[in-house]
Order: C-alpha cells, then sequence, then structure tokens
C-alpha cells in the first residue's frame, strides 16, 4: 500500500497572503544597494611625468612635469579653519575640489590655468576628514600645488 505524500508548497505566504520569499529578496536587493551607496570613495586615477606628491595629515603637495587626470588627497582637520593654498602651472588648466567629512558634495575651491600662479585660502572646514581633489582638462605641464589646512 502506498502512503500518500502532501506536496508542500515552494513558496511561503504569510497570514495575510504575501509572499515572504519575494518579500526577502527585496529587503535583501535595498540593503545591498543602500550599503553599496555608502561606501562611495574618491580615488585617483592619472597619467603622469616626473610627477611627485606627498600626503600628511594636514598638508599635501603635487608636482609634475606632465599630468592628466584626478589626484586625491586625504587630510584631517583638528579644529575649524580654511585651506591655505599654492598653485601654478605652465601650460593646461585645472580645478581643485574639497570634501568635507566625506558627504559627497564637492565643492569648487578655485582653478587654475595656464601661466597662472595662485596663492590663497579659502573652504570653511571643521573638525574630521577633508578630501582635496586637483582635476585637470586634458594634459597639463610643468605644474604644482601645495595644501595645508588652516586654523
Amino acid at each position: 500500500m502506498r502512503e500518500r505524500c502532501d506536496i508542500i508548497p515552494l513558496e511561503v505566504y504569510n497570514e495575510k497572503g504575501y509572499n515572504m520569499k519575494k518579500i526577502v529578496i527585496l529587503l535583501a536587493f535595498m540593503l545591498l544597494l543602500l550599503s553599496l551607496a555608502g561606501c562611495y570613495s574618491y580615488s585617483s586615477s592619472y597619467r603622469a611625468v616626473g610627477f611627485i606628491h606627498s600626503n600628511e595629515a594636514e598638508s599635501a603637495f603635487m608636482n609634475f612635469y606632465s599630468f592628466e587626470g584626478r589626484m586625491v588627497f586625504k587630510m584631517k582637520s583638528s579644529g575649524e579653519g580654511d585651506i591655505n593654498f599654492t598653485a601654478k602651472l605652465e601650460s593646461g588648466s585645472a580645478s581643485v575640489y574639497y570634501d568635507h567629512n566625506h558627504n559627497g558634495a564637492k565643492q569648487e575651491l578655485f582653478s587654475v590655468s595656464g601661466g597662472e600662479e595662485i596663492d590663497s585660502h579659502g573652504g570653511y572646514i571643521e573638525a574630521g576628514t577633508v578630501y582635496i581633489i586637483v582635476e585637470t582638462d586634458g594634459e597639463c605641464k610643468n605644474g604644482e600645488f601645495r595644501f595645508s589646512l588652516g586654523k
């Protein structure tokens, strides 16, 4: 005599009739999406010749014969202040941005073009992480950028 087996349904429903498998997949997808969105960071990507750079807690610099791309410096501010900077280029143009505490809203600090020299300060910051992002518009020649966090 053969016993009858009840077929177990593959889909499980809660008492209100919602498909739990779909709900779990949807929640997992939303969690993955949120975790990926929170992991964004700035990254350097460049092509350079004769390139020297340094990145310390409250200062950074880059010096090059030829540079094209993006360079990101990460510094730590110990209090309120601004960013002191100097820049010069023989040819080309570049824009410099900063982002305080990695809030994703980078703001332009200054722009420099070939033949210009800049020595100034700007960009209000508080204690925390400060990202300085140097982005070129094409190839730049014989340049130097220096940054320090002021109080």
